[in-house]
């Protein structure tokens, strides 16, 4: 059987900045994703940050404003806590003062203790464990794959597995 060889896509920048555009008119960007994009498009360095500069100036990135929503997605849909978010962004390019300045107050407003609470009984529920330190173990690194601090972590489990 013969395998399709796919010839890898380039573009060029006016291209990749309509493309740009058109993805962050759906949805969120951080500047970190286009340039991965960019990147993968064959642009050259010096282009994209042409591109980035442009989409930017035109505030179709914003990688404060995208911090806000990933922050606000993840912590309601997903569940995940501070550590988690914040290693995430980094991963994403969002720099590291924008994290401070817009993500930590956000995540100091919520009550993470609690949201840990919620989540480590609704995993409760479904765990299969053959003692109590099992289970305390579990829901420890449960919380912990979440982003959790341990420390927050263990409290937690030792609360649920005392009630």
């Amino acid at each position: 059987m013969e395998q399709k060889v796919v010839a890898k896509r380039t573009k060029t920048a006016e291209q990749a900045l309509q493309s740009l555009m058109r993805m962050c008119a759906r949805s969120e960007r951080s500047s970190g994703d286009a340039l991965r994009l960019m990147k993968r498009w064959g642009l050259a360095d010096e282009e994209a940050r042409k591109v980035l500069t442009r989409l930017r100036a035109e505030r179709f990135i914003d990688d404060a404003r995208y911090a806000e929503a990933f922050v606000r997605d993840k912590l309601n849909l997903s569940g995940w806590g501070a550590h988690k978010i914040k290693m995430t962004l980094r991963t994403k390019g969002v720099a590291k003062d924008i994290i401070d300045e817009v993500v930590t107050p956000m995540l100091a407003e919520t009550d993470m203790a609690e949201r840990l609470e919620e989540i480590m009984r609704r995993r409760m529920r479904t765990l299969k464990f053959s003692s109590p330190y099992d289970a305390k173990t579990k829901l420890i690194r449960f919380a912990a794959s979440r982003g959790y601090d341990i420390d927050e972590a263990v409290e937690c489990a030792t609360k649920i597995l005392r009630d």
